[in-house]
């Protein structure tokens, strides 16, 4: 490292080790992976550490889409007028464990005061702002990656019951026009003709061809942790619980010490937060899903049901049919009911769909009130850095969130604005 370095010499210190690398990444999920790598190719060492190991959390369960038409937040108005009939069906898109229901109240009061016309403008603007930077970015990671082949372009549709459902999606619709995403709306015949096998009760989609996947989250995942390794990178299985500023770096649980560190442990990040004194109120999305055998349906593209809170995605493993929310933290147990009523409404809805031989799974998506996520430094010290809360688009803006970090971490500007997904903006 030469005199400008962001990486000073080691001082020493009791019982500590020197660093061995310049930055330890805490995550192996696809936003910590691809993180290390963006900072493995700017010249430093790096090494992972992940409780579980690569792939164990959201990053092998989700979709499989990178949804950069997705530019407006959860938190929204349209959310709260669907949110009271949600909550009334315990196994519908969106519930609440009643023994959650008051340790969740503060965070649902911040969601609530995110949906303000102000705030979702706010929050619009900064989520496109990462969406573009992430777009950009994603083909020359996976090209970078080796992983490129992966990469699909098979669209989305979204699909609705009523014109009344029709006429409400609108105004996104607009606000996706406005900045120049291309969507096509369709009637019950031109959705035949892009995806047979749709129930009649579906009278009009809206289909958006820009809309990209990958083949299955968890062998990208993977991958990128092949890729990392082969570059020289290290990943470890280990937990982390604290951190805490010290001469020449930042301490690790105590026995550790590392120059620079990056918490992208997805949702475990906040409990590692509060460790440099830090309270970001990130919440825990959980999400379900059900994985059937390639072949159980004639799948041309990803479907969307909005007002079921579910999608049906195509992965080179099998046919994935997840999605919904329970806010219900991290220490309950699964509810696979869930899963069991989406795939219901999924043979429903699409009838040729062959519901036998899949497999369930659960996972917990980081969530913020304001639906957007935390990228920059503790409070405590710029030797740390946040890159969590990425609720259901850590797959999406994976690639725009590396090179921000990668940015921060060896001190240059970052591509984008990150006021508006600032830590300590709570």
């Amino acid at each position: 490292m030469n005199q400008t370095s962001p990486f000073p010499k080691y001082p020493g210190g009791r019982g500590q080790t020197p660093p061995q690398s310049d930055v330890i990444v805490i995550g192996a999920g696809v936003v910590g992976l691809s993180t290390a790598i963006a900072l493995q190719s700017r010249g430093l060492t790096v090494t992972v550490l992940d409780r579980e190991g690569p792939a164990a959390g959201a990053s092998a369960g989700n979709a499989g889409a990178f949804a950069f038409t997705d530019i407006l937040p959860m938190a929204s108005p349209g959310i709260l007028k669907k949110a009271p009939k949600w909550l009334l069906d315990p196994l519908g898109p969106l519930s609440v464990p009643p023994s959650y229901a008051l340790k969740i109240a503060p965070w649902m009061y911040r969601f609530w005061r995110a949906c303000s016309p102000a705030r979702v403008a706010h929050s619009t603007a900064a989520q496109t702002a990462l969406m573009d930077l992430s777009r950009a970015e994603l083909e020359p990671f996976l090209a970078a990656s080796g992983t490129l082949p992966m990469l699909r372009k098979d669209g989305n549709l979204q699909v609705y019951e009523t014109e009344a459902e029709f006429q409400a999606a609108l105004p996104g619709w607009q606000a996706r026009a406005r900045h120049g995403i291309e969507f096509q709306h369709m009637d019950a015949d031109q959705m035949a003709a892009l995806q047979p096998g749709i129930a009649p009760r579906f009278i009009k989609g809206t289909f958006t061809p820009g809309w990209h996947s990958i083949a299955d989250p968890r062998l990208y995942t993977l991958a990128l942790a092949q890729h990392f390794r082969a570059q020289g990178g290290v990943i470890e299985q280990a937990g982390v619980t604290s951190l805490r500023p010290v001469e020449g770096g930042v301490e690790i649980d105590g026995t550790r010490l590392a120059s620079h560190v990056v918490v992208a442990a997805g949702a475990f990040s906040h409990r590692i937060a509060r460790s440099l004194g830090e309270n970001i109120p990130l919440e825990t999305e959980r999400g379900y899903n059900t994985t059937l055998p390639p072949g159980a349906l004639d799948l041309r593209t990803q479907i969307t049901f909005g007002g079921h809170g579910f999608v049906v995605s195509n992965l080179s493993t099998g046919i994935r049919v997840g999605g919904a929310v329970e806010l219900g933290g991290l220490e309950l147990p699964p509810n696979f009911k869930r899963s069991d009523a989406m795939l219901a409404k999924a043979k429903a809805f699409l009838p040729g769909l062959d519901t036998d031989g899949g497999a369930q799974w659960m996972g917990f998506r980081p969530s913020l009130p304001d639906s957007l996520p935390v990228i920059g430094h503790a409070r405590a010290t710029r030797r740390v850095t946040y890159a969590f809360g990425h609720g259901h688009l850590g797959l999406t803006q994976s690639a725009g969130t590396a090179r921000l970090v990668a940015e921060l971490v060896t001190g240059h500007r970052p591509a984008i604005d990150l006021t508006p997904f600032s830590p300590q903006r709570f």
